[in-house]
């Protein structure tokens, strides 16, 4: 069956880049069979410039001109080539950004999974009523904070215009007090220092020397 039919082949099947390097390296070869064809058509034309009409110069012109036809064939083939390069070049690029499209829908599916399985778990309600809860509790805290910072001691009905006349007034009387201080006579001054008393008996033959 095999002799008849032939075997399946297991060789790996050719991809664009190696479709793609075939092509590339037949355009190089034809690169090198242009640039032999110039060179002589360049000999041809140094030697026809210096040669004399006649039957050499006439077949080294029509030497040139075969080679001038097979570098246009040549060209052509060139072109063709690099043709169907750049077509597969652009195929490829396709399928590599399909690729790559592919994999970030891929991506972004599994990554909206998780976010499902993470945030369907969240009961948006009770957060809200937790939000509530707290703002309650900051608002007790604030009416206690606020209860311990009264004073006992001034009253609630004092104006600010009364604590600003009792500034003044307690403002003249220290300068009262300093003018009375600067104008004080000189006999109810006290210079003597505080007699200091002592434990030892009085002389009083002293004291009446003192006395007298």
């Amino acid at each position: 069956m095999n002799r008849l039919f032939g075997s399946k082949s297991t060789a790996p099947k050719p991809t664009l880049n190696d479709a793609i390097g075939n092509i590339d390296e037949r355009v190089s070869s034809l690169d090198i069979k242009l640039s032999k064809i110039n060179a002589e058509l360049s000999t041809y034309q140094q030697k026809l410039s210096k040669m004399k009409n006649g039957p050499g110069k006439n077949s080294i012109k029509q030497r040139a001109l075969n080679l001038l036809k097979q570098r246009k064939q040549i060209e052509a083939q060139k072109q063709q080539l690099e043709s169907q390069s750049w077509n597969m070049t652009q195929a490829q690029m396709t399928t590599e950004n399909l690729k790559n499209t592919m994999v970030t829908v891929d991506a972004m599916k599994q990554t909206s999974k998780q976010l499902k399985k993470t945030y369907g778990k969240i009961d948006v309600d009770k957060i809200l009523d937790m939000q509530d809860e707290m703002l309650d509790l900051i608002e007790k805290s604030n009416e206690v904070q606020d209860a311990l910072a009264q004073s006992y001691d001034v009253p609630d009905d004092i104006s600010e215009s009364e604590l600003d006349a009792e500034l003044e007034a307690l403002g003249d009387e220290i300068d009262f007090e300093e003018e009375i201080g600067g104008t004080v006579p000189g006999y109810l001054q006290e210079d003597n220092e505080i007699p200091q008393f002592i434990d030892e008996p009085v002389d009083k033959e002293k004291e009446k020397e003192a006395a007298t």
